[in-house]
């Protein structure tokens, strides 16, 4: 069993059946997966806090929902990252450098952050589709499923938004 140094850091080769290039490619894609969802389970915690008006006790749970599901989804993604044998990502410096989720620079009325939530999510799926792509070519079952369940979850999230703004 080799082991490499890495700033300083000893570290046990991974032997799992998936190529370092491949694992490379899938912590990647999953650390972006990560940064979304870490920027969303935000995004959806101040809405939680901040939501007001005539829709305020149901979006104040709903929102309470999605982002205690977030906060799960995070540490097993994050898991999955240090299970193939990379360092997850874990700072907002370096959420913000990969994220494709905007931060809010106001204060949103509850539709308007209904609308945000949904655009969001659908954000979030667009990256995890991409994050399947090297997943999908190493054969790589355990991120796959992975995705497949950040996929069902944040395209049943943004559906149920969307509903919230039909008239």
């Amino acid at each position: 069993m080799s082991i490499e140094t890495l700033n300083g850091v000893r570290k046990m080769e991974v032997n799992i059946g998936i190529s370092e290039e491949h694992r490379e490619k899938i912590a990647a894609g999953l650390s972006k997966v990560l940064a979304d969802s870490y920027l969303l389970y935000l995004k959806t915690h101040n809405y939680h806090w901040n939501v007001t008006g005539e829709l305020f006790h149901q979006l104040h749970e709903q929102f309470e929902e999605q982002y205690t599901e977030l906060a799960e989804a995070i540490d097993e993604i994050a898991e999955r990252i240090r299970a193939i044998g990379f360092r997850a990502p874990g700072s907002f410096k370096e959420f913000n450098e990969i994220t494709s989720i905007e931060e809010d620079s106001d204060q949103p009325k509850a539709k308007e952050m209904v609308k945000r939530l949904a655009k969001a999510n659908e954000q979030v799926i667009r990256t995890a589709r991409e994050a399947l792509k090297p997943a999908n070519e190493a054969e790589d079952e355990a991120t796959l499923d992975l995705l497949t369940e950040r996929l069902t979850v944040h395209s049943k999230t943004a559906w149920m938004l969307r509903s919230h703004l039909e008239e």
